[in-house]
């Protein structure tokens, strides 16, 4: 019996034609988790640290699934806003850490549910894109979206099983076919790859009109799986973001501020909730083994970068300068994924957490990149963790 490899570790799926088993390139990815405003604030912390090494504009690739696709984003919409000087963004906070902040106090998944069954013809996940359109991206379309970095919105396609890709270049899915340059709007992309089940899923995209590229390997081509998609939560495939990053670059940068299977020693027997559990635990082993993934390719070689999580602990991280109090900061890990408003005093502690880690991650995994390697304190220092 041989041994698995780390790219064994996870089911394997097939390859799209933009990946087609190539060896990776040189470049940096950066994938954003799923995990509700959790996710969408801690992942800000995260670009925060990010942005003042001078890493944003040395990023490749952003892919994101859930809340973590509500700060991507943000950071798309405003990316040819930014005042670099050099490579930081000077203006970093005002473009991206405010609009994500007031979102963070606005609740949406409630409220959305029931519009969604009180307004007829409108189903929950419009009402969700119509609160991010409002609240956040206004009518800006995927093709308003830099080419640099790629910014990649994933969902998953409930009629093919797997990703579907929200980008500039193209909307796609391996089985189903490509639309080349997809004007759609960026609040519909977001609140497909944050249609959270059961509650704010399905999402449903109508494409009818629409000119889709064929590839060799297209099998879902009949209009039923083309003119209208029904799709739920990227996480529900990926919720590291990881897929469409994975297969591409060397140095894969990975923000995981997913939720985590709470122990139970009297779990339920009734169907309904036996049921629900059973999913978490299938969802939970599987973010598991792709983190196992990540972390066991870093240690090999095959891939360089860093995983930081919203669990992760401060002094596994040799070169972390920042101490956390993992009480403090389980804590936060705790926050429920939900679209439910989020305190000032809640939203920088998370911030905090996320520039926090990252920073330690930095100095451990990635010290070339940090062009100021001295000790530095996080952006809401009276808040602390």
């Amino acid at each position: 019996m041989t041994s698995a490899t780390p790219n064994d570790l996870i089911c394997p799926v097939r390859e799209t034609p933009e990946d087609d088993g190539r060896t990776p390139e040189q470049g940096i990815a950066l994938c954003l988790s799923g995990g509700g405003y959790r996710a969408m604030v801690f992942h800000v912390g995260v670009l925060w640290r990010l942005n003042e090494v001078g890493m944003l504009p040395k990023l490749d690739r952003i892919s994101s699934v859930s809340g973590g696709s509500i700060t991507a984003g943000v950071l798309a919409k405003n990316w040819d806003k930014l005042a670099w000087e050099g490579n930081v963004a000077s203006n970093f906070d005002e473009l991206v850490v405010a609009p994500v902040r007031r979102m963070s106090k606005t609740g949406i998944d409630v409220k959305a549910v029931l519009e969604g069954i009180l307004h007829f013809g409108d189903s929950v996940s419009d009402r969700v894109a119509a609160a991010y359109r409002k609240h956040l991206f206004g009518n800006t379309s995927l093709q308003q979206l830099p080419d640099k970095p790629r910014f990649i919105f994933n969902s998953t396609n409930l009629e093919s099983g797997v990703l579907l890709r929200f980008s500039k270049p193209y909307l796609g899915d391996y089985r189903v076919g490509r639309i080349m340059n997809p004007d759609l709007q960026l609040a519909v992309a977001v609140a497909a790859s944050s249609a959270f089940p059961p509650v704010l899923s399905p999402c449903t995209l109508n494409l009818k009109g629409q000119v889709w590229n064929d590839q060799d390997d297209n099998e879902l081509t009949k209009p039923g799986f083309r003119d209208e998609i029904k799709v739920t939560d990227g996480g529900v495939y990926d919720n590291l973001g990881l897929e469409t990053a994975w297969k591409r670059y060397t140095t894969i940068i990975v923000s995981d501020a997913g939720g985590q299977l709470a122990d139970d020693e009297d779990p339920p027997s009734d169907p309904l909730r036996q049921t629900a559990r059973v999913l978490n635990l299938i969802d939970n082993q599987v973010r598991a083994l792709r983190k196992r993934q990540v972390v066991e390719s870093f240690k090999s070689g095959l891939r360089q970068g860093m995983y930081i999580g919203i669990r992760s602990r401060v002094a596994k991280f040799s070169g972390a300068v920042l101490p956390a109090d993992p009480e403090r900061t389980d804590k936060l890990a705790e926050v429920k994924t939900r679209l439910a408003p989020m305190s000032d005093a809640v939203q920088e502690r998370m911030i905090n957490w996320g520039y926090l880690i990252c920073d330690a991650g930095l100095r451990t995994h990635m010290p070339s990149e940090l062009t100021d390697p001295t000790e530095t304190k996080v952006p809401y220092p009276n808040e602390g963790v």
